[in-house]
């Protein structure tokens, strides 16, 4: 799922290319993508865009009138910038926003589709997709620690909620717990003030220099590689790969449609955190340290 860093990019990408159009058509090539019928589509062809936002992960067109198009990318949701009036492509296109200068393309690979479309009338509805998340690039260490203190979890689930973060997810909490050096399941309520100051530090390290490098990549092109995975990571997708600091090899926990990767040594003193599935599975003969499989 296109996370902060991934969507302040694709807003840096809109606002070069779409503030100050005017948005001469909308066609929907899945009618399910959106999830409102007022107003409708009609009302806002014809408008200007006067600025792109975030909120959250989801990425705000304001159109003049106090009209607003917030799309939620979701896991596999990506953006196209094609040639104006380009067709939708077949089996991924979800969408198209048609401007003078080209058309923005949505598309989602798979076969679920999760991403979605909201066009709103008024700052109170779009209050409504709000969650309310901390921005932690705006924020302080004590605003950081009141908010992930506000509830007892675990710091990778504290992280990853919008009620608390903004725009924080799996990918980058992981390379923010692996910086941090604290463990994915450490319960919020006993860190310690130095643990939550290294945490709101690695935080802002790793947000800002996941900008800058997707930047530097982007440039002045449309970005076109938005993925969770990228070699440059530490620690996601990087399962039985060496540490970058360490060289232990990375471990997971997996669960539903997502997993947590850690390494052992850096971040759990040499623990292996308990796989849902495979330590029901093996039971007595799963391994307590990285030591028993090393």
């Amino acid at each position: 799922m296109p996370e902060l860093p991934d969507v302040t990019i694709y807003i840096e990408a809109l606002e070069r290319r779409v503030v100050g159009q005017r948005l001469e058509g909308i066609r929907f090539a899945n009618p399910f993508v959106l999830r409102t019928v007022e107003p409708s589509k009609t009302e806002l062809i014809g408008r200007t865009v006067s600025r792109i936002r975030r909120i959250g992960k989801r990425i705000v067109l304001v159109l003049d009138g106090n009209l607003f198009i917030v799309i939620h990318l979701m896991i596999a949701g990506r953006f196209r910038w094609l040639d104006p009036m380009a067709k939708v492509p077949g089996k991924i296109g979800l969408a198209a926003f048609d401007f003078p200068n080209g058309s923005l393309i949505l598309t989602e690979a798979g076969s679920k589709r999760r991403a979605s479309i909201h066009l709103l009338r008024g700052a109170p509805a779009l209050r409504e997709v709000d969650r309310r998340g901390l921005e932690v690039l705006e924020a302080g260490q004590e605003q950081f620690r009141e908010a992930l203190t506000r509830e007892s979890h675990t710091v990778k689930r504290a992280l990853t909620d919008p009620t608390l973060f903004s725009g924080i997810g799996n990918a980058y909490s992981d390379e923010i717990l692996h910086r941090a050096r604290l463990s994915p399941v450490r319960l919020t309520g006993k860190l310690t003030g130095q643990e939550i100051a290294n945490l709101y530090a690695a935080t802002q390290q790793v947000l800002n220099q996941w900008i800058e490098l997707l930047r530097e990549e982007t440039g002045d092109s449309f970005p076109g590689k938005v993925t969770a995975f990228r070699e440059e990571m530490a620690v996601h997708g990087k399962y039985g790969q060496p540490c970058p600091v360490c060289e232990t090899a990375v471990q997971r926990i997996v669960y539903a449609d997502n997993e947590t990767n850690y390494c052992p040594r850096c971040q759990t003193g040499g623990k292996l955190l308990a796989d849902r599935a495979l330590s029901r599975l093996l039971r007595s003969d799963w391994p307590k340290s990285i030591d028993d499989i090393e």
